[in-house]
């Protein structure tokens, strides 16, 4: 009995799987024909594409984003100047200085993954 239940579950599972892909790629081929039909004559004809307004938006959000990296990356740097060697403040500009590191390397790689897949549509 276990051996049955075993088996249709992995056959359930394959056919949910082959579902999930057969509709993601009808809706990967239906997104442009979504688009088309929910603008009105109000909206912008170029909403997305290369200087669209997806694009502007994001790319204005981004760019907002990667300059307050830099800039908590300049304040981390002074905080590290000006710790005159005090443990808990060398600890906190090195945290300041990780983070925006971080924050601008998320900010570059989600630019150049928005810049690719709005290219893709």
């Amino acid at each position: 009995m276990k051996k049955i239940i075993k088996k249709a579950s992995q056959v359930f599972t394959g056919a949910a799987a082959l579902a999930t892909i057969g509709a993601g790629k009808v809706m990967a081929l239906s997104v442009q024909d979504g688009i088309d039909a929910a603008k009105t004559d109000d909206m912008p004809s170029n909403l997305v594409g290369a200087g669209g307004v997806v694009d502007s938006i994001t790319s204005t959000i981004l760019y907002v984003l990667g300059f307050i990296s830099v800039i908590m990356l300049i304040i981390g740097g002074v905080k590290y100047a000006l710790s005159a060697g005090d443990a808990k403040a060398v600890t906190d500009a090195k945290n300041t200085i990780l983070y925006a590191l971080i924050g601008l390397v998320i900010a570059i790689l989600s630019y150049s993954i928005v810049k690719f897949v709005i290219g893709l549509f």
